[in-house]
């Protein structure tokens, strides 16, 4: 399968403290992809340093086959613009409506008009799965849910190739967070899109992943199917996947219908 994103040799540093060294990881076109780990491995430092937030102290990052480190300004923006990212808490604009924070990548990056974006902000807004009236809300007066959906419908905007997500469950109630899993999964099937996950979420991984990669020892210590991934010989795997709450996930997964049977 096409690789749409390789990394090499990342290391990522913060004055003394090393959180990656000779990091490598594949993303897979067409793929879900979950990153989990423990605290401090950097799940989301990758995240960033991935969509080019974060500039690493040695190595390359690939994304579409060029490396974002070495592109001029203006090519580097085009390649940027086909990334769609969730930020854990949303980074919605308070003072714009739902609307508005939809709209303003259309406006600012595809120079389209204020009616045009409007028109299109409102289809994002239904995709993500809002309710009609969402888009004139604004962040403060959303729940969790509504703000990350709200998010996603921004992270939509510009018909991304890849899309990045940062915890996009964490504090959402279970079934709110099954239902963000399962727009996730049709969202990726419906428009063909890659999705790269940071998460927590053991239901998630069990109901939507195609791969997991673990980071721990300061790089990814493996990259594979769920089931290859829990019978990796490591303390922190055997702990998470095959203690309580991943025993749970993964009953959960076995007696829960596919969508198109239920």
């Amino acid at each position: 399968m096409t690789n749409i994103v390789e990394v090499r040799g990342v290391r990522n540093q913060f004055g003394a403290q090393v959180v990656h060294d000779r990091l490598d990881l594949d993303v897979r076109r067409g793929e879900i992809l979950s990153v989990v780990g423990g605290s401090g491995t950097g799940k989301s430092v990758l995240l960033r340093t991935i969509v080019g937030l974060n500039r690493p102290a040695a190595g390359s990052v690939r994304v579409f086959g060029e490396d974002l480190l070495t592109l001029p300004p203006a090519r580097r923006a085009a390649l940027e613009r086909r990334f769609g990212v969730l930020f854990q808490k949303g980074a919605l604009f308070s003072s714009l409506t739902v609307a508005e924070n939809v709209a303003l990548p259309l406006i600012e990056h595809a120079g389209l008009p204020a009616a045009e974006a409007a028109g299109l902000a409102a289809l994002k807004i239904a995709l993500a799965g809002l309710p009609a009236g969402a888009g004139d809300k604004y962040p403060s007066d959303l729940s969790g849910g509504m703000v990350k959906r709200a998010a996603l419908a921004r992270a939509l905007a510009l018909d991304p190739d890849i899309l990045f997500l940062d915890e996009p469950t964490a504090g959402l109630d279970p079934i709110g967070a099954a239902a963000f899993d399962q727009l996730i999964l049709t969202l990726r099937d419906a428009l063909g899109l890659t999705v790269f996950i940071v998460t927590h979420d053991l239901d998630t991984i069990h109901t939507i992943t195609d791969r997991v990669a673990v980071l721990a020892q300061k790089r990814v210590l493996v990259n594979d199917r769920l089931e290859v991934v829990a019978a990796t010989d490591d303390a922190w795997i055997r702990e998470y996947f095959h203690g309580p709450r991943g025993r749970a996930a993964a009953q959960a997964a076995r007696t829960t219908p596919a969508p198109e049977d239920a």
